[in-house]
């Protein structure tokens, strides 16, 4: 039996990140679970910490697809922590967040569906995500109260009181006498990858000032006579987040046994200052098993096909939230006769694509239809758009599954200097993936990515930077078909999150508080009627390739 203890409050202060050092272990080992039937061998004392990160709705068993290696979905989940326990194992099952949102499966329950499941399964804890907040805070604190399990987030307080948002961490005591400790870390990043309207009134502490509350919460949990302490940090370890990454804070703290990590959807398994760092991707292609045993931790992750358990309570549960979903979202709106690719990287977070054309295409036609107006141009940042569309017919379900967000379509506008500005900024990163990344509609334009992005000023309330110099990466050949001019002013459509200054777009907002209007629908909306009555109800082969909208050097 395993028994919850305690809560830390909230401490933290300090700002920027030193250097680090990383050792490499041995590749992730995937291996069969412990099967349910036959000779049970005894492993008394010791621990099997179960974790599963960034599962996004993708609950459900699902085969391989030409976009995923299989989803192995919670009913899985839940029967491996059984077969564990079954052979003596002292066991922690944990989630690293963004757990409530993506998937039509929980979305149309604005997650509560994802936390029955993770209810049902037998979760000991997990931490918050960015997209935890997605249907914003107050939806969240109800989602807490509703989970059987606590939910931390160490590094974030409510400015109003200065108290924690959720649980800072908790201590696990199993009957051998074993203590673990967990605590929870979310991304700064949540401040801007969610709409900013989501975490109004709510400091997420970074750099320095995490690690700071990193270690302290390490100390607290030693000083609980903790003889295992787990970090789960739904921080990233990839891409341009630094100083905020995993690497970061195990860089700049002593004390952590395992850090179990998120966000980038990246498979991770090393070791990094003396901590065991893993990471198991996203959508349960993969769940984690960190196996420990006279202090020492391996990673036996176990990928689809690779177990077969099923709880059947679970996936009875998951089951039937499946077929009310299908049967509310069953409509079929038109067909595809084109592969329309949403895929990540290389992909709507990389470069042009014809499914973030069509989606431009559509915010485009939707907002001069609504506002009576020739509106220049549309932005559709690449992290909206969630999974590519295949060819054949496309559902309600389909387009909820793509577009998950259902944010309204907004109008703004903006100088041709600030358009600049927003484009330089939403390309910061290339060649690498950032879901900031701009696909367009009435919009050309160029990137070089051999030039440096020389940072400005860090936006306020953001973990993004202004560009020192826009026009020195990005070139603007043309806007609505009149070319391009600094001083001229471009009427641009786009979410909700892109006009409240989500991801790298803070001078969107700026603008928008002057210019903007919204025009009374929704981006989905959009989608909908730009298929059906623009389109006819067919997307065609005119959409089979990238229109040639935007242009990348990347040598």
């Amino acid at each position: 039996m395993v028994k919850a203890l305690s809560r830390r409050a909230f401490a933290a202060i300090c700002a920027i990140a030193l250097v680090f050092g990383i050792a490499p272990l041995s590749a992730c080992t995937v291996s069969e679970a412990p099967s349910q039937s036959g000779e049970q061998p005894q492993s008394e004392g010791k621990l099997a910490i179960i974790h599963t990160n960034d599962t996004h709705g993708y609950d459900m068993a699902a085969e391989p697809t030409d976009s995923s290696p299989g989803v192995i979905g919670m009913a899985a989940v839940a029967q491996l922590k059984k077969d564990y326990e079954a052979q003596g194992y002292n066991v922690l099952l944990l989630d690293d967040g963004d757990a409530i949102q993506d998937n039509v499966l929980v979305n149309l329950s604005q997650g509560r569906a994802a936390i029955d499941f993770m209810n049902s399964a037998g979760y000991d804890a997990m931490s918050i995500g960015n997209h935890e907040f997605d249907w914003g805070a107050d939806n969240l604190e109800k989602l807490i109260g509703r989970a059987d399990f606590p939910v931390l987030a160490a590094n974030v307080t409510v400015d109003a009181t200065g108290e924690p948002f959720a649980r800072s961490n908790a201590v696990f005591e199993f009957d051998d006498g074993t203590r673990v400790g967990v605590f929870g870390l979310a991304t700064p990043e949540t401040q801007t990858k969610s709409s900013p309207k989501n975490v109004a009134g709510l400091t997420f502490a970074a750099g320095e000032d995490m690690y700071r509350c990193a270690q302290e919460q390490v100390d607290e949990l030693r000083e609980q006579g903790c003889a295992i302490v787990v970090c789960l940090g739904h921080l990233g370890s990839v891409g341009g987040i630094a100083p905020n990454r995993s690497l970061d804070v195990l860089a700049n703290t002593e004390g952590i046994d395992v850090f179990i990590d998120g966000h980038d959807h990246e498979v991770v398994n090393e070791m990094v200052n003396g901590s065991l760092l893993v990471s198991t991707g996203c959508h349960t292609e993969n769940i984690g098993v960190v196996l420990c045993e006279d202090g020492s931790f391996v990673e036996e992750m176990v990928a689809y096909g690779a177990y077969e358990g099923k709880d059947q309570a679970t996936d009875d549960l998951v089951r039937a939230t499946h077929d009310e979903v299908k049967n509310q979202l069953s409509e079929v709106i038109g067909v595809t006769n084109v592969d329309l690719d949403g895929e990540r990287d290389p992909g709507v977070r990389t470069q042009e694509t014809n499914l973030g054309d069509f989606a431009a295409d559509a915010m485009l036609w939707q907002a001069n239809q609504a506002s009576g107006q020739t509106i220049d141009g549309a932005i559709v940042n690449g992290g909206s758009i969630r999974a590519s569309i295949g060819v054949g017919e496309v559902s309600m379900e389909t387009l909820m599954t793509v577009f998950p967000y259902n944010n309204s379509l907004n109008v703004v506008t903006l100088k041709g200097s600030e358009l600049l500005e927003i484009i330089e900024a939403a390309t910061f990163c290339l060649p690498e993936a950032s879901g900031g990344f701009p696909q367009v509609a009435g919009i050309t334009y160029a990137v070089d990515t051999l030039a440096p992005y020389e940072t400005g000023d860090q936006y306020p309330n953001s973990t993004y930077y202004a560009p020192a110099n826009p026009g020195s990466r990005v070139t603007i050949l043309d806007v609505g078909g009149r070319g391009f001019s600094l001083d001229d002013e471009y009427s641009i459509a786009a979410s909700s999150f892109i006009t409240s200054g989500g991801d790298t777009y803070y001078a969107v907002a700026e603008a928008y508080q002057k210019t903007g209007f919204t025009t009374g629908y929704s981006d989905t909306d959009a989608l909908v009627n730009y298929l059906q009555t623009a389109l006819g109800g067919v997307v065609d082969e005119s959409y089979e390739k990238p229109r040639e909208r935007i242009f990348i050097a990347v040598e």
